[in-house]
């Protein structure tokens, strides 16, 4: 159990008096707040965040992080105002202990939202200030350390959520420490059983090669001092459980596969001296091909610097060379926290983990903008926490840094939010290549633009990068909005119509008061509504125009009313106009549209079953035809039996192409011998445009029969 006495102890080993006693006065004011309240545990509650305290004076963290972390739940559990810290602590105190205080006054409609928005604002904090990162990790791990008390369904929640969630922040901060003791603890608590048994299993390895790995050390040592490098250190790394499991699940290694191959760290003095090494070990044991990796030169996206070369080693087994210098390996434990300065607490903003870090703090705050709530924030988020990356140049030569399995539309997006809006295609080292290609190191990527090009919801499917993602979306959100903003004045000018008047001529007090009676914070947002169905445009006319209530309750549906306008379709609405699957309408078909909240218009053609079905629910029919000018390309399901000949398919595709009309599936339902049953989905203008593709269709020989679906 953690006491004063002991953090003491820690914190006089860097720190001068008068830092401790504002730290002693904190533990003093936390004590008192936490006074009566208990852990799982049954310790008083004050023992957790003096370990908290004691972990950061660990790592050298300056006076007012261990303060703050002293203080980091009086906020939230025992209801101390903000206020009340700055009096007696100053603002940046306060500033910390809220950045990793939950958002307990808000109610929540579940548990992820809340997990969501809580996520959402630590990280808006530690953009402002990366110290509050720093102290929630430092929480989870003594939470993490001390998870055995809390029943099983609870140690499986936060052990998944340190997972998924904390161990990779550690990472992309560069806090290999962390993350290694997140992984491990989380792995033992999500699946005791698997723990255990590989935990045994790597005890008795270990002990098996331990002269193995002894003699290798030595003669890198030996061959070292031969050569007279300045005095280095060397020394076996072993890899924990958790990247053992993961390298056995992901790689479908066997146990055996994965401990035959040894690591080496070698730790220097200076840079020069890092390459000196990598050319002596080199001449000790032959390097294999392809298997080297500066780090250095190009630093991880968390920071991480070394030069990684794996060796044949002399028991016919791999080795792996780490080198770097002892800055680089203090880094490569604790990241971001490994340069604190202690004599001001400002972080030394020109180390590589710093520079990392605050990049990618930069891409959090550009996802932030572009996400209207915090579980897609949160899901923008995990995907930018790649442990892995490739690097890849401008064609002015700079280096730009992305994840492993990025595409030129997540470059374009990384090199500006401009670029990547309006990419339309790219070139990979010279050559065109598609904007779905995954990037590999090394490449030169040139991206080509169009002031009239728009993000394609397509990119979806492919692009990785967390700010890729929410500018696509953010983009395709807004001109959903847009388009459901011009629908819906269409409508309600149609509603209007009726009585011999427009939206626009609408008098503004009577808008207003509609707005205020909708609780509609702008003409816009119930226009919207509108266009989403999610308003009837007859009843917003009716109050526009002040009508009694009773008209409006008792207004009969749409499709009933003689004087109604039907709606044009146009076939440029977006996304608020709907052309339903199950029957594929197309211009020419007679078509009947169905309100559906939350989406707009579906549109159908008259024939269709689900119309027959919903006969009961007039109101949700919408009287609709087509425009005269109607835009685009429709698809629509032909049914063709084909003799089983060979190249059937190609005659097939022949013919449509010739039409001028694209196929966008094939489906083959039946083949036998004789016969194939295809369904081919067909993008046509028109009806008068499929007719001249089943003609085209009939004419060959080997199709027997030629139907439209329906």
């Amino acid at each position: 159990m953690s006491t004063f006495s002991d953090l003491r102890k820690e914190l006089e080993k860097y720190l001068d008096e008068q830092a401790i006693e504002q730290i002693h006065k904190a533990y003093q004011f936390a004590a008192q707040a936490h006074q009566g309240q208990q852990r799982y545990s049954g310790d008083p509650y004050i023992v957790h965040p003096l370990a908290v305290a004691q972990i950061l004076a660990e790592m050298r963290i300056d006076a007012e992080s261990i303060i703050a972390a002293t203080l980091h739940d009086v906020i939230e559990d025992a209801s101390i105002a903000k206020t009340a810290l700055a009096a007696q602590f100053g603002k940046d105190v306060a500033e910390l202990v809220d950045g990793v205080s939950k958002l307990v006054q808000i109610q929540f409609n579940n548990r992820a939202e809340a997990q969501a928005e809580n996520f959402r604002k630590m990280l808006l904090a530690m953009a402002k200030d990366i110290r509050v990162i720093i102290i929630k990790l430092a929480d989870r791990l003594h939470n993490m350390r001390t998870l055995d008390v809390l029943p099983a369904h609870k140690r499986h929640r936060i052990a998944k959520e340190t997972l998924e969630i904390y161990a990779p922040i550690a990472n992309r901060l560069g806090m290999h420490a962390f993350r290694v003791e997140f992984e491990d603890l989380a792995f033992a608590a999500m699946h005791p059983f698997r723990y255990r048994i590989l935990e045994e299993a790597v005890r008795q390895a270990r002990h098996k090669s331990k002269k193995k790995i002894g003699s290798i050390e030595n003669a890198i040592k030996e061959h070292l001092e031969k050569i007279k490098v300045p005095t280095s250190l060397v020394w076996g790394h072993q890899k924990h459980l958790y990247g053992i499991y993961r390298e056995m699940r992901e790689q479908h290694a066997s146990f055996n596969e994965v401990m035959d191959i040894h690591t080496f760290c070698i730790a220097v003095d200076n840079l020069d001296t890092c390459y000196r090494v990598l050319g002596a070990v080199h001449n000790l044991y032959k390097p294999l091909p392809a298997r080297f990796r500066d780090h250095i030169a190009l630093p991880k996206s968390n920071g991480y610097q070394a030069l990684h070369t794996t060796l044949f080693g002399p028991y016919g087994t791999p080795i792996e060379i780490q080198i770097r210098t002892v800055e680089m390996d203090n880094r490569a434990d604790n990241g971001i926290a490994s340069h604190w300065l202690e004599s001001t607490g400002d972080v030394a903003l020109n180390s590589a983990a710093h520079v990392r870090a605050n990049e990618w703090l930069s891409r959090l705050l550009d996802i932030q903008k572009n996400t209207r709530n915090s579980l897609e924030f949160i899901e923008n988020v995990k995907s930018d926490l790649f442990p892995e990356e490739v690097f890849v140049f401008t064609p002015k030569g700079d280096i730009m840094q992305l994840p492993k399995g990025a595409t030129p539309v997540d470059f374009a997006y990384a090199v500006h939010s401009d670029v990547g809006d309006t990419c339309i295609s790219a070139r990979i080292d010279r050559r065109l290549a598609p904007l779905s290609t995954s990037l590999a190191s090394g490449q030169t990527v040139e991206i080509i633009t169009s002031q009239h090009a728009k993000p394609n919801p397509a990119w979806l499917n492919f692009v990785v990068t967390g700010k890729a993602q929410s500018n696509i979306r953010h983009f395709l959100k807004v001109q959903r909005r847009e388009e459901a903003i011009h629908f819906g004045h269409r409508l309600l000018d149609g509603a209007l119509a009726n009585f011999k008047t427009r939206f626009d001529k609408v008098a503004n007090r009577k808008i207003l008061a509609v707005l205020q009676q909708l609780h509609f914070k702008t003409p816009e947002d119930l226009l919207e509504a509108i266009g989403l169905s999610n308003q009837s445009p007859v009843v917003i006319a009716h109050l526009l125009l002040e009508l009694e209530p009773s008209a409006v309750e008792g207004q009969p549906s749409i499709v009933n009313q003689p004087k109604h306008k039907p709606l044009a379709i146009k076939g440029i609405e977006g996304k608020v106009i709907i052309f339903a699957s199950c029957c594929h309408p197309i211009p020419g078909d007679l078509i009947l549209g169905i309100v559906s909240s939350g989406q707009g218009i579906i549109i159908h053609a008259e024939h269709c079953k689900k119309i027959g079905k919903m006969h009961y629910r007039p109101e949700q029919f919408v009287p609709v035809y087509w425009d005269e000018h109607v835009e685009g390309n429709f698809p629509v399901e032909i049914r063709v039996d084909a003799k089983n000949q060979l190249g059937v398919l190609a005659q097939l595709a022949t013919a449509i192409a010739q039409t001028k009309a694209n196929i966008d599936n094939v489906n083959i339902i039946n083949r036998d011998s004789d016969y194939s049953n295809i369904v081919m989905t067909v993008s046509v203008r028109d009806r008068v445009h499929l007719a001249q593709v089943m003609r085209r269709l009939r004419a060959i020989k080997t199709v027997e029969k030629l139907a439209r679906s329906k």
